[in-house]
């Protein structure tokens, strides 16, 4: 059987790890003057492996073991993380519709210039607000959340 601390010690490899991937796919969407479908899809993937580097641990570790160990800094890092997900779900809701109304207007696949993106739907500056809440949100509390954990990491495994 493999050793507390080391599973401890990958998972928070693990979770660390994923914040290069956040921040990478953030920039590409920042450094792109015209988000196009390949711009879209290119910062997906890397979105999408730093929330599998974060979600399978804390999936296959970490909530299994919450209720034996739930307390103080435990609690405080479950509550950060899990309105890390609920922050990450609101943002999804304006996302899927962005997606939707840009691609209706085929602006993914010929993405035209003159066309301000608020004009595409009379709810798109919400959706718009929606999508920056939820990233803003979700970077505030992972980051809070990973602080927390490998906190209780260094002190329960090396301190």
């Amino acid at each position: 059987m493999v050793a507390d601390v080391t599973i401890a010690t990958l998972t928070a490899l693990s979770v660390t790890a994923s914040l290069p991937f956040f921040l990478y796919g953030a920039w590409i969407m920042l450094d792109s003057e015209t988000v196009t479908w390949d711009v879209l899809t290119y910062h997906l993937k890397f979105i999408a492996v730093g929330l599998t580097l974060t979600t399978v641990p804390m999936v296959t570790w970490m909530m299994p073991r919450l209720f034996d160990q739930l307390g103080g800094l435990s609690a405080l890092h479950a509550v950060l993380g899990l309105q890390a997900y609920a922050m990450l779900v609101f943002a999804l809701t304006g996302i899927v519709r962005i997606f939707q109304a840009k691609r209706e207007a085929d602006l993914y696949r010929n993405p035209d210039r003159d066309i301000d993106l608020n004009d595409l739907h009379e709810n798109m500056s919400a959706w718009r607000g929606r999508l920056r809440i939820g990233v803003f949100g979700y970077v505030i509390f992972w980051f809070l959340a990973w602080s927390i954990g490998l906190y209780r990491y260094l002190l329960r495994y090396w301190l």
